[in-house]
C-alpha cells in the first residue's frame, strides 16, 4: 500500500514538474510595429509564443486578444553561452520587420526563422541583404 501510494505521489510530482517546465518555455512579448514571419503578417500588439505540442521547432505565435496567430517551423539556434534575456529578434528593412529569433533567457538554444521570400527581395533591394537587429525583451511565462 505505501509502494502504491509512493508511486502515485512520484508520478503527480513528475506531472507537475513537466507542466511547470513546459509553461517557462512559453514566450509573452509586447511587439509596437507590425510585422511579418513566415508568409504570415501580423499587427503590433502583445503575443504569446510557444511550442505545438512535443516539437520545439514549430512554434504558435498568437496575439493574445485573438485577432491574429500564425503557425511557423523554425530551425535550431545555438550559443555557446546562455541567452542573457528572453527575448524576440527582428530584421527591419525600412519600415518592415520581420520575426527572426526567440531566446529564452539561460537556455543556449532558441528558434530561428528562415528568410521569406519577401525579406529576401527586401534585403536585395534596400541595402545589399543588411537588415538592421531590433530586439523586444520578453517574458516567460
Amino acid at each position: 500500500m505505501k509502494r502504491h501510494a509512493l508511486s502515485i505521489v512520484s508520478l503527480l510530482t513528475l506531472v507537475l514538474m513537466g507542466s511547470a517546465l513546459a509553461q517557462t518555455n512559453q514566450v509573452r512579448a509586447d511587439v509596437p510595429f507590425s510585422f511579418s514571419v513566415g508568409s504570415t503578417a501580423l499587427p503590433a500588439g502583445a503575443y504569446d509564443v510557444s511550442s505545438i505540442g512535443g516539437d520545439s521547432h514549430t512554434l504558435l505565435i498568437k496575439a493574445r486578444d485573438g485577432s491574429a496567430n500564425a503557425i511557423v517551423n523554425s530551425n535550431s539556434a545555438i550559443r555557446m553561452d546562455g541567452a542573457e534575456k528572453t527575448k524576440l529578434v527582428f530584421h527591419r528593412y525600412g519600415s518592415q520587420y520581420f520575426l527572426a529569433e526567440v531566446w529564452r533567457q539561460g537556455s543556449t538554444s532558441g528558434n530561428q526563422f528562415p528568410k521569406s521570400s519577401r525579406e529576401k527581395e527586401l534585403g536585395k533591394e534596400l541595402a545589399m541583404g543588411h537588415a538592421d537587429r531590433v530586439e523586444i525583451v520578453a517574458r516567460l511565462y
